[in-house]
């Protein structure tokens, strides 16, 4: 079996993401969903809306978002929308709030480990492509974010995200807290549900991961603490298992001392069994070729 093929850029510019997207070969076509993290009120890590205008453009892109499931600054519609207008997202390119308003689209899991159907914002329907635009960094309850979960819960609805959180007893958000399973159920769910938006997509996808203000906390966290480790560049690939793991690697190669931060918070809460879980369903591969590009 063939290796997937990772791309690496070491210089993280704008133009270098357009760079590393047609490195990877694969032109987007059609409606193209454009999948980022809108950036939780008072956040400072998340990819400004500036910062990746370029490469929005360059694909003729729409930036596509979900409501949360629990309180913050985006987990109502109304809110998210300020929000979204606060971070001058609207400045500069259209931008879609998938589950603005219902019904939630469905999409069956037939091999899920723990569900067996994901609930995405409804207007996902109305795009034939997706890059998926992560910024990469440690998650509170995931222990990382990259490319996985923002195919997972980013672009499930609030009832979606409820569903991957209780591990599929309930999509509520009001029983949320109530029902949180053992960490290995709710990532497996993670990768049960980015399966089913990778199926949905049919290989019409590219993955792009920015190791830029790399925090151990998630840009859903108004309250971040400050990035732990230097930036160490962009990776793309058109299989999002490769691109987490290699992100994951480099990680752990690195020399900087403040990578120890990251990798408790990774460890504590298993996050590679994301990675291993969607690899088992068939979403990728966690061997690949790395690939530097100049």
């Amino acid at each position: 079996m063939e290796k997937s093929k990772v791309y690496f850029i070491k210089e993280i510019t704008p133009e270098n993401i357009i760079k590393i997207y047609e490195a990877v070969g694969k032109k987007l076509e059609g409606n193209v969903a454009v999948k980022m993290h809108s950036g939780e009120k008072g956040n400072q890590n998340y990819l400004r809306p500036e910062f990746v205008q370029d490469i929005v453009k360059h694909v003729n892109g729409t930036v596509v978002e979900c409501n949360t499931a629990y309180e913050g600054a985006r987990n109502t519609t109304e809110k998210h929308r300020k929000l979204i207008e606060e971070h001058e997202w609207t400045k500069y390119f259209p931008f879609d709030l998938l589950d603005a308003e219902g019904p939630d689209m469905e999409l069956d899991i037939p091999n899920g480990k723990m569900l067996k159907k994901n609930y995405v914002g409804k207007n996902l329907a109305n795009y034939d492509s997706l890059l998926v635009l992560s910024h990469f960094k440690g998650h509170a309850m995931g222990g990382y974010g990259g490319a996985l979960k923002q195919l997972s819960i980013g672009c499930a609805s609030s009832a979606g995200k409820t569903l991957i959180h209780t591990a599929g007893v309930t999509n509520d958000q009001y029983q949320l807290f109530d029902n949180l399973p053992e960490q290995d159920k709710f990532l497996e769910a993670m990768a049960d549900a980015a399966s089913s938006v990778v199926k949905y997509f049919n290989g019409n996808a590219v993955y792009i991961n920015v190791m830029k203000n790399i925090s151990r906390d998630c840009d859903c966290d108004g309250n971040a603490s400050a990035p732990c480790m230097k930036d160490i560049g962009i990776l793309a690939s058109l299989d999002p298992v490769a691109v987490d793991q290699a992100c994951l690697d480099l990680v752990y190669q690195s020399t900087d001392p403040g990578k120890d931060k990251l990798i408790e918070r990774i460890e504590s809460l298993h996050g590679v069994h994301t990675v291993e879980a969607a690899a088992d369903l068939g979403v990728g591969s966690r061997e690949y070729e790395f690939i530097t590009l100049e």
